[in-house]
């Protein structure tokens, strides 16, 4: 386990919307301010701080991103590519490595049904890696993480700053590895607990071919088959609901009529397409 200090600038606006600035500092921002909500430029901010990181496949918080959503003009700009470099100091060796991803910003029409400025991260790997122990990682992004829940997407309202950790882990470069993180297995549906979900994580730096991999609990008939061309991308998460589809999570569910996970403890199970072990996860009783 190593010590280290992170922080971080945005180094590139593509393609470029009128009057940025903030570029090769920690707020980037950009837009003519539409006026009448009192707020100013749109933009991104990071900080960083000192965290504990080892390559355990342990997630980590990298820092907080902040969006600053106000009304803008943006030239007709409204769809770009926001760049990110990560600096981080590892304490043993007082030496910062650099790890750079990207942001996908789309500034929402501010009067449209849909207001909420959408923020995505279309690579979640970094292209530059660090060598521990002889082995060589990258750095994953796996998510934003609001309120204790991770999400893949983040979106901001408009005249306000809207704030998330940025969520990682140090994986080995060039192999997918794919996890279960969690088990809801208490949802607000009653009865039947139809939005209860298994979360499926791929944390490493490649993508994972999981068509035929299967899903289950201990009880047989608890099962879910992977459709063919299923397609885990490094950093991706998706989530298995007992009998509710919901497509930002990849859209899959046991369609199940009642519920599948034990309140009080259960065992997930995840097989890949030769019936081999990936993972378990373990949960109440049933914990370890």
């Amino acid at each position: 386990m190593s010590k280290v200090t992170t922080s971080g600038t945005w180094t590139a606006v593509t393609p470029t919307p009128p009057n940025v600035s903030g570029l090769h500092t920690g707020h980037v921002s950009w837009g003519t301010p539409a006026g009448g909500g009192g707020g100013g430029k749109s933009g991104y901010a990071f900080s960083g701080g000192t965290i504990e990181v080892n390559a355990d496949g342990k997630e980590v918080t990298l820092g907080t991103f902040t969006h600053q959503n106000f009304p803008i003009h943006g030239g007709g700009v409204d769809r770009f590519d926001v760049d990110l470099v990560v600096r981080i100091r590892f304490e043993e060796d007082d030496r910062d490595r650099e790890f750079s991803f990207r942001f996908h910003h789309f500034e929402t029409p501010n009067d449209g049904p849909t207001p909420d400025d959408e923020v995505d991260l279309p690579t979640r790997v970094s292209p530059e890696s660090v060598t521990i122990d002889g082995e060589e990682y990258a750095a994953v992004i796996t998510g934003f993480k609001r309120n204790g829940e991770i999400v893949n997407k983040f979106f901001s309202p408009e005249n306000g700053s809207n704030s998330a950790d940025i969520v990682a882990v140090l994986s080995r470069v060039g192999a997918p590895e794919v996890v279960i993180t969690d088990v809801c297995q208490k949802g607000k549906v009653k009865y039947t607990q139809a939005d209860e979900y298994v979360e499926i994580l791929n944390q490493g730096t490649a993508h994972a071919d999981i068509s035929g991999w299967k899903l289950h609990a201990d009880d047989p008939g608890q099962n879910f088959t992977f459709p063919p061309g299923t397609t885990l991308k490094a950093g991706q998460r998706i989530r298995v609901y007992t009998n509710e589809v919901h497509p930002e999570w990849g859209g899959y569910s046991f369609g199940s009529g009642r519920a599948i996970w034990a309140d009080k403890g259960d065992t997930a199970h995840l097989f890949d397409a030769e019936g081999e072990g990936v993972y378990y996860y373990s949960y109440g009783t049933e914990a370890d």
